[in-house]
């Protein structure tokens, strides 16, 4: 961490359903700060359990940026992200010295600490172009589009991720030039340093958290929420775990138990990407989701060793 930048971002992520949002309360009310949510679900008013909100209460205890700030019918993306948050991060920082992040969004933190390439937005009839190439041509459709409009893109790409695919072709012709062209993966330099904490804990534990909370979810009224944004499951807000089951629920294509077992798996596959995503970075502090003592004198010591 560079001496001359003028505060600390502490980023604090994990898998979903670890704890991150109770390590960062403790933290931001321990330093005094607010919190910046980096979840690109949690932003949207009309969705609150099955994306696993703060509670009301630590809402209200602490100040929290990105929670119910848009609509589903609103796209958004880690783009955005990027723009709309680097502001207020810095804003944070000026008043408190620093401020928290935190969220299991891969993209949605990789955009605040590495910046992502420009890329443009997609423009809803070439997004309603490609959704139809997908509906006629089918996967392998796909596929050979992406390889004419990008060779590059195509070889290094993972063929079995259709939306990464999909979108990659709606930038080619969005930007009218290959999607590898406009990659530079180059990280964007930042005023602020940056310190990431890590929180994991056993797998057969954190399935078991993830289980009981999936559990608990369907307690709060999940179906009756799910239920209620029907008429938007097509839009990219909806087009995510515990509501594209519950969708296919709804339909008659399966009935609840099997609808709350495949949100049970899909959520532990979800939980073993992440950790794969965030084990890569090696500048992360790892810490068991039970050491939140540990965790706040690691941090207090950290802040000290920086501003000396």
């Amino acid at each position: 961490m560079c001496q001359n930048k003028f505060g600390t971002l502490i980023v604090v992520v994990g898998a979903t359903g670890v704890g991150k949002t109770n390590a960062a309360m403790q933290l931001a009310q321990h330093l005094n700060c607010a919190i910046i949510s980096c979840d690109s679900r949690q932003i949207y008013r009309e969705i609150s359990i099955g994306t696993a909100k703060p509670t009301p209460q630590q809402l209200q205890t602490v100040k929290h940026y990105f929670i119910n700030t848009h609509s589903v019918t609103q796209n958004y993306n880690a783009g955005q992200y990027e723009l709309d948050a680097i502001p207020i991060i810095i804003q944070q920082i000026q008043q408190n010295g620093c401020t928290i992040l935190t969220g299991g969004s891969m993209l949605y933190v990789d955009a605040v600490c590495k910046g992502i390439d420009n890329i443009p937005s997609i423009p809803t009839d070439v997004r309603q172009y490609v959704q139809q190439l997908y509906k006629q041509e089918g996967e392998e459709g796909v596929r050979i589009t992406l390889k004419h409009l990008d060779p590059v893109h195509y070889k290094n790409c993972d063929l079995k991720n259709i939306k990464r695919m999909l979108h990659a072709i709606e930038v080619c012709i969005t930007a009218g030039k290959p999607f590898s062209q406009l990659r530079t993966n180059t990280p964007k330099q930042r005023p602020f340093n940056i310190l990431k904490i890590g929180l994991e804990c056993n797998r057969e534990q954190l399935y078991n958290k993830i289980n009981t909370r999936v559990d608990d979810m369907i307690q709060q009224g999940l179906v009756q929420e799910v239920t209620n944004v029907m008429q938007y499951r097509n839009t990219n807000a909806l087009d995510t775990v515990g509501y594209k089951e519950i969708f296919n629920y709804l339909d008659g294509n399966i009935n609840l138990d099997e609808a709350i077992r495949q949100i049970k798996r899909n959520t532990r596959h979800y939980a073993k990407k992440q950790i794969t995503w965030f084990k890569h970075d090696n500048n992360t502090h790892w810490f068991n989701t039970n050491e939140l003592q540990s965790i706040t004198h690691f941090v207090d010591t950290q802040l000290t060793n920086i501003t000396n």
